[in-house]
């Protein structure tokens, strides 16, 4: 028997196979405008690979209303909070800098003792790392790289659609490209460090979603939070993992 995860997120999805003991494939692909497309085509992909006849599967994260394999549907802060503390074996609290929204999840036991996301804006999210990228005329990873080298401007808009106004004002003033790209990554740890605040976290925090696998991102939340951010390089599957081990109590 196979136990698979399948989180379809705004941007990525993300697929996890387990077997009883072990996780034996991760898959991630761009999840597109339709999310039932995807759907389909990780159906596809998991016959191709033999995983789909002999299996448990969940569904999790933005599209799983659109899985319409799934056994069953589950919370993605369920899923990553069950994903991390398998990788970790311990209680963090975590940071998903999701496409569509950002949550913060407290750990108590290896279970949610508490939330907050923020779901009303793309403020605080790769989607307004991407937006505010593709102005600049920048990859998300070029916008990085740049922001390394710069000195923040204050972006200080919390809307998106005000934010791209800051930044189109600076490009007209001519202030200097990396200092846009690192005012524009502060903006983002900022709103995180705001939601961090309202909690009662005093423990360590971990990264998951698809900024964890951003150096620059990690170490920028790190000296704004004042501690070691953790992360893992499966730490972008913590929500379809999370997704294959509920897949075992069905």
């Amino acid at each position: 028997m196979f136990y698979i995860g399948i989180d379809i997120g705004s941007t990525a999805t993300k697929v996890s196979v387990l077997n009883e003991d072990n996780i034996i494939k991760n898959i991630a692909l761009p999840t597109g405008w339709n999310s039932k497309e995807t759907a389909k085509s990780v159906e596809e992909i998991l016959k191709k690979e033999g995983f789909f006849e002999e299996a448990k599967i969940v569904a999790t994260g933005y599209g799983r209303v659109s899985v319409p394999y799934a056994h069953k549907t589950v919370t993605e802060i369920s899923c990553h909070a069950r994903g991390v503390y398998h990788l970790t074996k311990k209680d963090f609290t975590v940071i998903d800098i999701g496409g569509q929204d950002t949550k913060v999840i407290e750990l108590k036991n290896g279970q949610v003792a508490s939330f907050l996301m923020n779901d009303k804006c793309a403020a605080g999210t790769g989607r307004f790392l991407e937006l505010m990228a593709n102005i600049l005329g920048l990859t998300l990873e070029e916008m990085t790289d740049l922001a390394r080298k710069g000195e923040s401007v204050q972006i200080s808009s919390m809307c998106t659609v005000f934010a791209e106004s800051e930044v189109i004002s600076l490009i007209g003033n001519g202030e200097k490209r990396e200092n846009i790209c690192s005012g524009v990554i502060d903006s983002v740890i900022n709103r995180v460090y705001s939601m961090v605040q309202k909690t009662s976290s005093s423990g360590d925090f971990f990264l998951t979603g698809g900024l964890c696998e951003n150096d620059y991102i990690v170490e920028r939340l790190s000296k704004k939070l004042g501690k070691n951010v953790k992360t893992d390089k499966l730490a972008r599957f913590a929500g379809s993992i999370g997704a294959a081990l509920f897949a075992k109590n069905i």
